[in-house]
């Protein structure tokens, strides 16, 4: 028999805090001068269609080494700050007296999801969902030789940029990392807090997570020189990103419900920054003996996604997800 309990906070505080942690992320990039972009103001109506122009060099781009730096240290302050309001959210209704601080905090951990599940295959399964669903993309990079130890493959091209330069672990680590945190783990717990639905959960949190990402229009629009071509090359960027970015919120938010840690979300994340957007039509057109292989292992990932999904990815005792009984809120 499921028992209702009346959940600790409103709908309304949920979407409070949820704006807070995701506006406070985003708005942590611009509060730090060090953080900003700079673009000089002036127009480029000379560059062709399609054609990025030259940095000055009074400028601040999002790639300059020290821009992200400064991106480090303020997204880093925010996801601590958003992590400690969902400390405060927990400690409030546990109570200093009754169950201590060192309770909270351990409540928090388990709430983001920086616990692990208690089997090596549970924690292990998850983690590949996200490979079997790109099988298409990694098949055409084994066509084009771009696999470890294929031919075109090397430490120097392939590796080092990822783990040796600011902009790799700003895309494969740190980015992955704390933007899981803010826009996975610690919007899910606050909703759920508030008893929302799984369904809400998994397809409305996400939208956040897309729209903060808005923001890179204004660089986009700057960086191709102003132009009315350069707006509408902006708004066609973000429209795809937006996209994009909200079909992996819905994954990795199903991914966290289903296994109740980040870990999975958070390589999801990564694996997918690595391998960017599937393109199938230059593939195909790169391998066009191999158009029927590729599609075939297109479809396969879908089907093999569809699958491993359902059936890799409930762990027991599953905090978001349990398998009997109520809804947990504390």
């Amino acid at each position: 028999m499921l028992v209702h309990i009346e959940p600790p906070i409103s709908p309304s505080t949920a979407h409070a805090i949820a704006l807070y942690c995701a506006g406070s992320y985003v708005g942590s990039l611009y509060l730090s001068r060090n953080a900003r972009l700079s673009f000089k103001r002036e127009s480029a109506p000379n560059l062709r269609d399609g054609q990025q122009r030259a940095k000055e060099h009074d400028e601040r781009w999002r790639d300059d080494p020290d821009v992200i730096r400064a991106r480090f240290i303020a997204a880093g302050t925010s996801t601590l700050s958003s992590c400690g309001v969902l400390l405060g959210l927990i400690w409030r209704p546990l109570g200093w007296h009754t169950h201590g601080f060192g309770a909270a905090i351990e409540n928090t951990l388990h709430r983001l999801g920086l616990t692990l599940p208690s089997s090596i295959s549970e924690i292990i399964l998850p983690c590949l969902v996200t490979p079997v669903l790109f099988l298409g993309p990694i098949y055409a990079q084994y066509l084009a030789g771009a696999l470890p130890g294929q031919r075109h493959w090397s430490w120097h091209w392939s590796v080092r940029p990822l783990i040796w330069t600011w902009q790799g672990w700003r895309n494969i680590l740190f980015g992955p990392i704390t933007e899981e945190i803010v826009f996975r783990a610690c919007t899910i717990a606050v909703y759920h807090a508030a008893g929302a639905s799984t369904t809400k959960m998994i397809f409305l949190t996400p939208l956040i997570f897309g729209l903060a990402h808005a923001h890179h229009a204004w660089e986009i629009f700057n960086r191709y020189g102003r132009t009315a071509a350069a707006a509408k090359r902006a708004l066609l960027t973000i429209t795809i990103q937006l996209s994009y970015t909200s079909l992996f919120g819905f994954h990795a938010a199903f991914l966290f419900l289903r296994t109740g840690s980040l870990l999975a979300p958070i390589t999801a994340h990564m694996f997918c920054n690595l391998m960017g957007l599937p393109q199938i039509d230059a593939q195909i057109a790169a391998f066009p003996h191999r158009r029927r292989a590729i599609q075939f292992t297109y479809i396969s990932g879908i089907l093999g996604y569809v699958y491993t999904m359902r059936h890799w990815t409930l762990v027991n005792d599953s905090f978001y997800w349990p398998t009997a009984g109520a809804q947990r809120f504390y």
